[in-house]
């Protein structure tokens, strides 16, 4: 039996509690299909810290897009991430702004994977 930790490795041990919990009672071949699906929109905290601190060269919000957040992305990007207070804030709280992102796409993911098979 393949569990959702063999197939995202990746993933910390609160995104790993969350995603078996979402994916108990999916069949091995749904469970496949989940997995690959979100680990092609998963996204990295490491990717996201490096696009906040753009901020600091003057690129302010390339991370709010990259998280799919257009509107704040906009705001950041005209107003040099709200004065730089913003982009400061998001360099504290990138974990928690990935984790977000990507129980999102889990929970979209799952409920298509679901409604297919």
């Amino acid at each position: 039996m393949v569990t959702i930790m063999q197939l995202i490795p990746e993933a910390d041990a609160q995104e790993q509690l969350f995603l078996s919990g979402l994916v108990k009672d999916m069949s091995e071949n749904a469970l496949s299909t989940f997995a690959a699906a979100y680990r092609a929109q998963r996204k990295d905290p490491t990717t996201v810290l490096l696009l906040t601190l753009l901020a600091g060269l003057g690129v302010a919000g390339v991370n709010r897009f990259y998280l799919g957040q257009i509107g704040m992305g906009v705001l950041y990007l005209l107003t040099a991430g709200l004065c730089f207070v913003g982009s400061l804030i998001d360099v504290f709280r990138h974990q928690t702004l990935t984790r977000q992102y990507n129980q999102k796409k889990a929970l979209e993911l799952a409920m298509v994977v679901r409604a297919t098979t």
